[in-house]
């Protein structure tokens, strides 16, 4: 069973790499950021497109539709006035009369929602267009910024390889349950210390005082000590030397010479 001692300071050099990795992404600043959030946004603006597309094909087709409900009323409205002609009676006219005013009012209703339609169909065209140009604007700042960050990560490159490469093998040497409670820790922390130092007896994460006390146990590591606050984990303390100042020399006071001058 590997000791408290050397899991702390496998954990150290875990922490090294990872700290050195995360430098390097930080060169970078918030591009990463920024394209994850315009690929998003285009994501969003092509839905909007599919959904404005669909729209005018659901729209187109009820116009189609209403343009055959008109021209079947309109063939229903010319064969009731032939029927008119050969009626026998009053009722008989008044009836069929009853049903030509019914499909004009329906011809009238159906021209109306066809033209509403029409209508729709050019305000969604609009809408397409001004999505359209978005979605260019945004692909032209999209593509710099990839450019951009393919310039900075090109240029530390070869480091992140040669560090991802020792990651990997000081990862290894760690058990996995220890591993995956310092991956957890490590994405909780914004500046990516999940394995810190005492120093000036407080925590190198998060600053807060360690009680000496805590600061004895740390120092023998004979467990693995978490700090009460940020819940880092301590891996050591480090001991300020305090050099001695040398003392200044008093001057003597030339006491002689004065009482030499008082006999005078």
């Amino acid at each position: 069973m590997e000791n408290i001692e050397k899991k702390l300071d496998n954990l150290l050099k875990l922490q090294e790499i990872d700290s050195k990795i995360f430098e390097l992404k930080q060169v970078r600043g918030a591009l990463p950021d920024e394209i994850e959030d315009l690929e998003d946004e285009l994501v969003g603006y092509n839905k909007r497109l599919e959904k404005f597309n669909d729209d005018i094909e659901n729209k187109t087709k009820d116009i189609e539709d209403l343009k055959n409900k008109t021209s079947e009323a309109k063939k229903l409205i010319k064969k009731y006035k032939d029927q008119q002609m050969n009626v026998r009676n009053n009722r008989e006219y008044d009836a069929i009369s009853k049903e030509v005013e019914s499909q004009e009012l329906d011809t009238k209703i159906f021209v109306k929602k066809s033209a509403e339609n029409e209508e729709n169909i050019e305000e969604v065209k609009v809408k397409i267009k001004e999505t359209k140009k978005l979605i260019k604007e945004k692909n032209e700042v999209l593509k710099s910024k990839k450019a951009d960050l393919d310039v900075l990560s090109g240029e530390s490159q070869d480091e992140e390889k040669k560090l991802d490469t020792l990651k990997k093998k000081a990862s290894k040497k760690i058990e996995s349950s220890l591993l995956l409670s310092y991956e957890k820790l490590v994405e909780r922390q914004r500046n990516g210390l999940a394995v810190v130092k005492v120093k000036r007896g407080a925590c190198g994460g998060c600053f807060n005082v360690v009680p000496p006390q805590r600061q004895a146990e740390i120092k023998e590591k004979k467990k693995i000590i978490l700090c009460e606050y940020c819940g880092r984990i301590l891996a050591d303390v480090i001991v300020e030397v305090v050099e001695d100042k040398p003392k200044k020399r008093t001057k003597r006071k030339n006491t002689t010479r004065k009482k030499a001058t008082a006999k005078k």
